[in-house]
């Protein structure tokens, strides 16, 4: 089955890392990319948490988890001041990154573009090549995410 390479990320800022990430760093290393708002309840019941979970879970492990703050709605509400305090009361531990705004005055933002995100939240597994191997919207199973997460190490 051939894979596509994972589009690199456009971000403005980061959180929780002190210099930015991106894929090319991260390669030989597996990816889960949790793209969130702090405004979505999907995201902060169940998104945030299991990112956080298998951050811990997997801390040995050539997994790295980041985060993707991706604003489509509600532009005002969410700026670097907010997602800051967001970050420090949810106890975000994780790489956080703000996707770019969108171009032209598009709503959605540019990683959200160019990874045809349907929305928040959106889990994105990359595997240590660099190679788009799932993306999923909505609330992930753990069991699935905990295997397919397990496949992908093993191919590392």
């Amino acid at each position: 089955m051939q894979h596509q390479t994972a589009p690199e990320w456009q971000t403005t800022a980061w959180l929780n890392t002190p210099e930015p990430l991106d894929l090319a760093r991260l390669r030989g290393r597996v990816v889960l990319l949790h793209a969130f708002q702090m405004l979505c309840p999907g995201c902060v019941a169940h998104g945030i948490p299991q990112a956080q979970r298998v951050a811990e879970l997997f801390k040995g492990a050539p997994l790295t988890v980041v985060g993707l703050h991706t604003v489509f709605e509600h532009h005002e509400a969410m700026g670097l001041t907010s997602l800051r305090a967001f970050v420090h009361e949810y106890r975000v531990r994780f790489p956080v990154g703000v996707d770019a705004p969108g171009v032209d005055g598009d709503p959605l933002p540019q990683t959200m573009r160019t990874y045809a995100m349907q929305g928040t939240p959106t889990t994105v597994l990359i595997d240590a090549r660099g190679r788009l191997r799932r993306q999923l919207f909505g609330v992930h199973d753990d069991l699935l995410l905990g295997a397919e997460i397990g496949t992908l190490l093993v191919e590392a």
